[in-house]
């Protein structure tokens, strides 16, 4: 296909065109991508704030991990994800260290010789940011920015950082604030001493009335003013949150069975959808690309209705604030009747993808729900992989949302999972009840219908709550 002379042809323009149109327009991944970073075009300002509340400066950073357990090759995948989490927020990695022990150090996080080997890359690269593969605490913060004299950022940090990048919507932005202010509530710390000095005399500082009298420090206040606005945004959260329990509501009501996707980040969660239901949900090849949920109504190949939504992304070590700040939002899995369980065929370790979702889906207590293994990007992974992920997972489904392959077994998978109308009802219903009938189409399985000089005679299997309602038009 020929394309204007000023059309961008590179891999980042756009997707493939032969892929795009289940996908949708893709208008915001367009605008995410029309804001780049110009390198060399910033400034930087000294330190003038007395509370770290400086956005992160992730831009030329060197990565740091202690490995404690597992193989080399988990190591070395791990280290590969926080490569990406770190160019997903923006940064240029310019090197990676690991060290092995057996837990991480107190005081230091990677022991004092290691620290004086990171000092040195990060001299020698010319880096303004340490990343570590882990949560730090405060004292382990301070101590390795004052021995590297670079900003020093933990893997809780930067994925809070990513989040705060990709909300869009008020419900997200204000959990990943409310994530954001938990984390910092911990770590409060200021430059120079600065957070430590006291209030001094009633209005000294112009503090007043509410500064709880002489003798508090400046870190007490500021500690004080996030619980404030933690309280503020749980509240907001929760009056989301009934909304959302609302529409909840209304799908039970209707009988429409729900399907939640959930799955590693960066799975294909949201190009599955997009197949699925021509969502147009934004598809972009980064972690966390989506974090709002995105619930659509379609249906079997037998006419029954089902809602699909999409889920935010989960990752190895998912911040436990995360959890707590997004579990209104992760409750739609554990409420759905069926979780379709997306993985990454073609990543290097599928099963432990599987491992850490189900983790997380223990934390808001969805084990218990049915699942549906759907291992995706089938055109990226290699024959061998996909027949070991097969047999270990024989029920499971191959696909590839990039070019439809398995989308019809995928489909019939769905149906046969989704709960079956259970009740056989023989009836006429009025031509005025419009709605039953109606309903018998969305949420039954019709074995006969006519149109009678009484009404429409149905003979179909419907759910329990339908069957009373259409009991006074039984027929036979």
């Amino acid at each position: 296909m020929n394309r204007p002379d000023n059309e961008p042809t590179g891999p980042e323009a756009h997707l493939d065109d032969e892929f795009t149109d289940f996908d949708g327009d893709q208008e915001d991944l367009a605008a995410r991508r029309s804001l780049r970073r110009v390198s060399g075009m910033r400034t930087e300002l000294e330190d003038i704030s007395e509370v770290e509340y400086r956005q992160l400066r992730l831009e030329r950073v060197v990565l740091v991990s202690v490995w404690t357990s597992g193989s080399q090759a988990d190591a070395d995948n791990a280290m590969a994800e926080l490569k990406l989490l770190a160019e997903t927020a923006g940064s240029e990695v310019l090197e990676a260290l690991v060290q092995r022990r057996s837990s991480p150090d107190p005081a230091t996080y990677i022991g004092k010789g290691k620290v004086e080997e990171v000092a040195e890359v990060v001299h020698a690269t010319g880096a303004d940011t340490v990343i570590c593969d882990g949560e730090l605490d405060a004292s382990q913060l301070r101590n390795l920015e004052d021995r590297l004299k670079v900003k020093v950022v933990d893997r809780t940090a930067l994925i809070l950082d990513i989040f705060a990048q990709h909300a869009k919507s008020a419900e997200g932005k204000a959990q990943v604030e409310l994530a954001q202010l938990q984390y910092l509530k911990q770590r409060l710390r200021g430059w120079g001493g600065n957070l430590s000095r006291q209030a001094g005399g009633r209005a000294a500082g112009g503090a007043g009335i509410g500064g709880r009298g002489p003798g508090e420090t400046k870190i007490e206040t500021d500690r004080r003013r996030i619980s404030h606005r933690i309280s503020l945004l749980r509240r907001r959260l929760k009056d989301m949150e009934s909304t959302r329990e609302g529409k909840r509501a209304e799908r039970h009501r209707n009988q429409v069975p729900s399907v939640a996707i959930v799955g590693y980040t960066n799975a294909g969660k949201s190009s599955l959808l997009n197949r699925l239901t021509g969502a147009g949900v934004l598809v972009e090849n980064a972690l966390f690309a989506t974090l709002d949920p995105t619930t659509r109504r379609t249906q079997t190949s037998d006419g029954r209705e089902y809602t699909l939504t999409d889920t935010v992304g989960f990752v190895r070590h998912l911040p436990h604030d995360l959890v707590e700040a997004f579990r209104s939002t992760l409750e739609e899995s554990a409420q759905a009747d069926l979780l379709l369980h997306v993985v990454d065929a073609s990543d290097p370790d599928p099963e432990g993808q599987i491992t850490a979702v189900r983790q997380v889906l223990a934390e808001i207590e969805a084990l218990t729900v049915p699942e549906l293994i759907v291992f995706n990007k089938a055109d990226l992974a290699d024959r061998t992989t996909l027949l070991a992920l097969r047999a270990n997972h024989p029920e499971s489904i191959i696909v590839s949302a990039r070019t439809g392959e398995g989308i019809e077994e995928l489909a019939l998978a769905l149906a046969d999972a989704l709960p079956r109308p259970e009740v056989e009802v023989h009836v006429v219903v009025p031509y005025d009840r419009g709605d039953l009938v109606d309903r018998i189409h969305r949420t039954g399985r019709i074995q006969e219908l006519a149109h009678t000089v009484d009404g429409t005679e149905v003979r179909a299997f419907v759910r329990p709550a339908l069957a009373d309602e259409l009991a006074e038009f039984s027929h036979g």
